[in-house]
């Protein structure tokens, strides 16, 4: 028989798990990993509210996409064209990139895995005599030392020629140069630190609904059991 067991614990562990996965996809896709030095706006390129020449703007590049201003139009911030600079795996312009890119989607495809079948641990808390919550967290765990490893790597692309050419030629492995680091990246950041909180976090789901409440209300009979 199924028993529905929501608690706490469990739901706040469930939601963190797909936050977090989400939150390193959008992370992953995105390409405001660097924010280039700034480049001065043609004469040209005339903003249609003042009549004179564009604002400086910084173009931002991504493991394997980038954004950046479209000469000779005027559709204000509607000028920026983002997009993927790499057609294929092997055009993305770092080895370390590469790497940082097979680590980080291992990583998140875990996560994901993780995140789908967090939602069904509801009515299925163990397989095979295992606990999902327990199986989930070591996944997790895993999943966390992959996206480590992706983002140690990446900044010892920072020297190849595609972020020199946004960085100035002073960044260097490790050296930003003019760059700066855009939000995607501490986004995985943040996402990693919160992918070991969920691996430590799904022990407590676990304690949670298998507690001896739980036992009890099994025992009455109840096939939903909620516990705050």
């Amino acid at each position: 028989m199924c028993h529905v067991i929501v608690t706490c614990r469990s739901m706040l562990w469930t939601l963190l798990s797909i936050v977090v996965a989400f939150a390193e996809l959008i992370a992953f896709m995105s390409a405001d990993w660097l924010i280039g030095k700034a480049k001065p706006g043609s004469a040209e390129d005339a903003d249609n509210r003042t009549g004179g020449p564009q604002e400086p703007y910084r173009p931002t590049l991504g493991i394997y996409g980038r954004c950046t201003r479209i000469p000779h139009m005027q559709l204000s911030r509607r000028d920026t064209l983002c997009g993927p600079y790499a057609e294929n795996f092997s055009e993305i312009a770092s080895g370390f990139w590469q790497a940082t890119a097979i680590f980080l989607a291992v990583g998140i495809l875990i996560l994901c895995a993780v995140a789908f079948v967090s939602v069904f641990t509801m009515c299925v808390q163990s397989i095979m005599k295992k606990s999902i919550f327990n199986v989930c967290g070591l996944l997790q765990g895993i999943a966390g030392l992959f996206l480590i490893l992706g983002l140690i790597l990446y900044p010892a692309g920072w020297g190849c020629q595609k972020a020199i050419s946004y960085c100035g030629h002073y960044a260097s492995a490790y050296k930003l140069g003019d760059c700066s680091l855009g939000w995607a990246f501490y986004t995985a950041i943040g996402g990693t630190i919160l992918t070991f909180i969920c691996a430590v976090f799904s022990a407590q789901a676990e304690i949670a609904t298998s507690s001896d409440k739980v036992q009890e209300e099994i025992e009455e009979g109840k096939n939903l059991i909620c516990l705050l």
